[in-house]
């Protein structure tokens, strides 16, 4: 018996994936829940387990090439005796095959296969592999090369301090473990944290934008990488819906005095503003709710994304689930957690695509004002600019100098109206100014 290995659809908005490695080479004994090949889809890099156990007979698609979902990527004989069928089939379906082929040789290539985190993710009906699983849950994050090399060199993950994010274990550590010289290439680069020493009113968390300078590129074409061509194609689904946008400017001076009070318990302004958004929200339902062709979905849970720059290009919106309900510090932790996965490649499809409200701030690069594209699937973002000082009359008629911040909201018109966003607004506005204490309660 002859199985197809497919280019698994690993997020509802991936038409194709890039083959990051091949954890088994032709004729390796394979196990049904294995990981056979690690796949790179629009958002994240994920294990892909076997359905079947027999041998890998032949690789129809090699690392470095890309493959519309569905494809075969890979045929496995179920005894050995069949590898040959196996190969003749695929003779004689590479003709056929739509693949995008990349030299899997190339220094880049060679990089990005050998340093790129890889989270434990696997496709639908089936379990997580242990060895991948972040040590946030008891278990250990593994590079697969890592991997390969420990089984190679016999030697127990569990003993080796890993240097990557969140403690991932790299190739390099596995070699320094058993006393080898590294291999030559380029080790991932540190990330930064999302606490910094940044002024207090600005969220130190990168929204819209690619993180990655470009240097000495003058002349060439740059190939887009799967999370860009996913932003692409979001970006322009959202020119087919129309949008209105109100803008606010609200006074910062008591949550930028909350904030001093409490980022020692490492509470960002990331998470303040987030509590904020979904407490208000409570009270209008129309602003998180989605158009269907049926009408208005509301739905039953306030779910905050927030836009993160990603440092090889590219966005991606981590969720606050329920974040209306959990505590503040509950909610930082949170936060810190899923900016470290986003930025290591592991987060799962339900950690990115769940938004029902979403936030975008550059007020980190001085921005004063601006507004955001609104995602598919929602009804409204959310623009938050920098605060600055300004001449701001009471209502007594005297004048000062406070802090204030602009932010600009960006809404369905199909669902959401001028007033309802007005509405929305005034009512965050007055938490923030007047009570944002209550965010801590």
């Amino acid at each position: 018996m002859i199985y197809d290995i497919f280019m698994p659809a690993l997020s509802s908005t991936m038409t194709e994936g890039k083959i990051v490695s091949w954890e088994k080479q032709p004729g390796d004994k394979v196990e049904k829940g294995e990981t056979v090949v690690v796949v790179e889809s629009d958002k994240a890099d994920m294990d892909v387990e076997s359905f079947y156990s027999g041998y890998l007979a032949t690789i129809l698609v090699p690392a470095g090439s890309q493959a519309p979902v569905g494809d075969a990527i890979a045929y496995i004989a179920e005894t050995e005796a069949e590898i040959e069928e196996a190969k003749k089939k695929a003779s004689q379906a590479q003709g056929g095959n739509n693949v995008t082929s990349t030299p899997a040789t190339t220094p880049e290539v060679k990089k990005e296969v050998e340093t790129s985190p890889q989270p434990v993710a696997t496709t639908a009906n089936t379990e997580t592999s242990p060895s991948n699983t972040s040590e946030n849950n008891g278990r250990i994050i593994a590079s697969p090369r890592a991997k390969k090399l420990a089984k190679e060199f016999k030697v127990d993950l569990a003993t080796i301090k890993g240097s990557g994010v969140n403690g991932r274990i790299t190739a390099e550590d596995v070699e320094k473990a058993v006393g080898k010289a590294p291999s030559v290439t380029t080790s991932t680069p540190s990330l930064p944290t999302i606490t910094s020493s940044i002024p207090p009113q600005i969220t130190p968390t990168p929204a819209l934008g690619n993180a990655a300078p470009i240097n000495n590129l003058a002349g060439e074409t740059v190939p887009f990488n799967t999370l860009q061509q996913a932003v692409v194609r979001n970006m322009v689904a959202s020119l087919h819906v129309p949008t209105f946008q109100v803008s606010y400017d609200i006074t910062t001076d008591a949550l930028d005095g909350l904030y001093r009070k409490i980022k020692t318990k490492g509470v960002t302004m990331t998470a303040l503003l987030a509590k904020a958004v979904a407490v208000t929200l409570q009270k209008h339902p129309i602003m998180s709710a989605t158009y269907t062709e049926g009408g208005i979905k509301y739905n039953d849970s306030i779910n905050i994304a927030v836009a993160v720059a990603m440092p090889d290009g590219g966005l991606i919106t981590p969720v606050i689930k329920n974040a209306a309900q959990i505590d503040i510090y509950s909610l930082a932790r949170s936060w810190k957690d899923l900016v470290d996965r986003a930025r290591a490649k592991q987060l799962q499809p339900d950690e990115y695509s769940t938004g029902t409200f979403t936030l975008s701030n550059l007020g980190m690069f001085g921005v004063s004002s601006f507004t955001a594209i609104l995602p598919p699937g929602q009804g409204s973002i959310l623009a938050i600019g920098g605060t600055r000082p300004a001449v701001v009359a009471s209502k007594d008629g005297l004048f000062g100098v406070k802090n204030q911040m602009t932010v600009t909201i960006t809404c369905d018109h199909r669902i959401i109206y001028g007033a309802d966003a007005a509405s929305f607004l005034k009512d965050l506005a007055n938490l923030i100014e007047n009570d944002p204490h209550s965010l801590t309660l």
